[in-house]
């Protein structure tokens, strides 16, 4: 029928006009509804879904807006307009049971969008959250527990929240943390100029109850759904003397789980990082370097990595690679890495075991300890960092200097930290065409003596040049000896001067064929032996055919057992005692004349005083009486207690192996041409 079709189209048209009629009639009441009134609402449903209190106190209005993302982001419904709410005074509560104070955040307008097919799946999705004069309190307890996860897994909630990205204005970011000591408030302002960052902020506050300043600067946006997106930070910081500088990325920020930094660190003493990042390092002169540093922060483990880092200690250059571990699965936090130096002076060192100046001290912030009158540091090892890292670092140098004319080659040990006890194993080096060995073991756990660390030191000196060892003496360069050692120490104590003062053990030595002046013992810093040779000989050139030491320590007393100097002009025995602890001595020393002619050395000399001001003097008595009346002291010790220490070639006598047959009444036999002797 004619009417039929009309009809039709009528229908039609009345169901497409109610199709666009009700979607408009729904923007004309959304637009023109009182978004006040769904305040009670709204805030109850956000609530329930960050699981915590949230409450818009202020005007709530509703416009609509579409995404203004990038093409590459951008997606089908990014080309539709969204709900955009724009709420003032904006308040967020920290989770139940949360100590004051009760807020975790205010804001002076909050705006976000709203995507609507989501509410049908109980999710809020935020696309866009943006703070305009935020005041924000992040806090983490000392269990680990903070105020800025919002989805507690035992707590489920049937609303989600999805958001997306975060845009911040002015306002201030107050931050405490209990696990790192952190008490610090940042203040923030909008860059609009600036192509890579978005807001500045400049901090002030206390860590580890240590002034901190600085500033920085982040990104304007901060993405939580793409969590490979990069979130742009730079910093410079200062805080107990040491200087921060990090530029680099935040990702996964919804979780804080990963950084990415370049970090640049300067200071006085890498000892003073503790204060800050809980690692024990030890103490050092002033120090720079600079590296790659990644971090990532797990439920149970949090792993940072300083790789490729280079820089100075003192006058001293290091590089390597260092990884922190701490958490849930470690009794301990953990040190691990290897560093590397291409030349070590030797002087950096001295703050190790607080053998530097007291100026030094005080450069590196520590209170200059040592007394005018003792040689031996002082300064007490600070135990009580002990046990809070285990590490296991190897460290190697490739040249060691004092000077430029006595290297140390190749140093290798391995620095283990295992719940206080302190090893380095081995502590090895090239010095002077020889080989020095040792292992060193420091208990600094408490469990034996809470006020002292217990000592073991075995160390072994094999075939030292005496040419190389002094290469600027142009007398020595005609020597072919060298110098063999053996120590073995064990004591308790908190400082190098306690530990020796208390030591245990046994000094063994032995220098062959060499040469001895004036100017010798003036280079090696001798003050007593210039001044005893200079009593026996005057200001020459001596050849010195063997000299044996051999000491027992007890208790921080060194008393000789055997000690021997035989050289061209005489053979002199020495006798007595050096105190470790409180830094005297008293040595006698008999010379046996080989030349009537060398009136002096028919005296006994006597050496005495303390290490900083010895006293030597020559017996008057004895000096008075006719010549030929030497005084040779017998051997205490086993003279085949030394003879390991002897080196001497096939078919070869030494003057030590001479001197010790001598000493022990052993016969040795002769080179050839030569007749035997005793």
């Amino acid at each position: 029928m004619p009417s039929s079709p009309s009809r039709r189209t009528r229908i039609a048209l009345a169901v497409a006009g109610v199709v666009v009629a009700v979607p408009a009639i729904a923007v004309i009441v959304l637009l023109n509804y009182d978004w006040n009134r769904a305040r009670p609402w709204l805030n109850d449903k956000v609530s329930e879904a960050i699981d915590r209190p949230f409450a818009i106190r202020g005007d709530l209005s509703l416009t609509w807006e579409r995404q203004g993302r990038s093409d590459a982001d951008r997606s089908w419904r990014d080309y539709l307009p969204l709900p955009h709410l724009v709420a003032r005074d904006v308040h967020v509560g920290n989770p139940s049971g949360w100590a004051a104070p009760a807020e975790m955040a205010s804001v002076g307008q909050f705006s976000f969008s709203i995507d609507l097919l989501p509410l049908l799946e109980h999710r809020l999705s935020i696309p866009v959250l943006r703070f305009d004069t935020p005041a924000v309190w992040l806090q983490r307890k000392a269990d680990g527990a903070n105020n800025w996860t919002f989805k507690p897994a035992d707590k489920p909630s049937p609303w989600k929240l999805d958001l997306q990205r975060v845009v911040l204005d002015k306002g201030t970011v107050h931050y405490s943390d209990a696990l790192t000591r952190v008490d610090a408030v940042a203040d923030i302002d909008t860059l609009n100029a600036d192509p890579n960052y978005g807001v500045a902020w400049t901090l002030r506050g206390k860590w580890n109850q240590q002034d901190v300043t600085g500033g920085g600067k982040a990104g304007a946006v901060l993405s939580l759904q793409q969590q490979a997106t990069p979130y742009p930070l730079a910093a410079n910081i200062t805080v107990g003397g040491n200087s921060i500088a990090v530029t680099g990325t935040l990702t996964r920020p919804s979780a804080l789980t990963a950084l990415d930094l370049r970090l640049k660190l300067s200071g006085p003493s890498m000892a003073r990082l503790y204060a800050l990042t809980g690692v024990l390092l030890p103490e050092t002169p002033a120090y720079t370097t600079e590296g790659h540093l990644t971090g990532h922060l797990g439920e149970r483990e949090n792993r940072w990595i300083y790789d490729q880092f280079t820089g100075r200690v003192g006058h001293s250059d290091i590089a390597g690679k260092l990884e922190y571990r701490y958490g849930q699965s470690l009794p301990r936090p953990l040190l691990t890495g290897a560093v590397q130096s291409k030349l070590l002076q030797f002087s950096d060192l001295g703050p190790l075991i607080g053998a530097d100046s007291n100026a030094s001290k005080q450069a590196r912030g520590v209170a200059p300890v040592q007394p005018g009158d003792r040689v031996l540091p002082v300064e007490p090892f600070k135990t009580e960092r002990w046990t809070a890292l285990d590490a296991d670092v190897n460290f190697k140098a490739l040249r060691i200097t004092r000077d430029k004319d006595l290297p140390i080659a190749n140093l290798d040990t391995v620095i283990n930290m295992q719940d206080g006890v302190l090893s380095l194993k081995p502590l090895d080096f090239y010095i002077a065409g020889g080989r020095f060995t040792s292992k060193v073991r420091l208990d600094g756990s408490g469990k034996v003596n809470r006020d002292a660390i217990g000592a073991e030191l075995t160390a072994a000196a094999r075939h030292l040049k005496l040419r190389q060892l002094f290469p600027r003496i142009e007398e020595m360069q005609a020597t072919v000896g060298e110098v063999n050692a053996d120590i073995s120490l064990s004591a308790t104590g908190n400082s190098v001067a306690g530990l020796l003062g208390t030591s245990n053990g046994e000094l063994k030595g032995v220098i062959n064929e060499g040469s001895v002046s004036k100017l010798l013992l003036e280079e090696m810093g001798l003050n007593i032996g210039n001044v005893v040779l200079t009593k026996l000989v005057g200001d020459k050139q001596v050849k010195l055919n063997c000299m044996v030491t051999d000491f027992g320590v007890n208790n921080g007393l060194m008393r000789s057992r055997l000690f021997v100097v035989d050289t061209s002009d005489a053979k002199i025995d020495i006798a007595g005692t050096v105190n470790l602890g409180n830094e005297k001595m008293d040595l006698t020393l008999r010379p046996d004349a080989k030349g009537v002619r060398v009136i002096s050395l028919r005296a006994p000399i006597y050496v005495r005083g303390t290490f900083k001001e010895p006293a030597v003097s020559v017996d008057k008595g004895v000096l008075a009486l006719r010549a030929g009346g030497a005084l040779a002291l017998a051997a205490v010790a086993p003279v085949a207690a030394i003879l390991p220490l002897i080196n001497a070639g096939p078919g070869e006598t030494t003057g030590c192996a001479t001197l010790l047959a001598q000493q022990g009444g052993k016969p040795v036999a002769p080179p050839p041409g030569k007749s035997p002797r005793r």
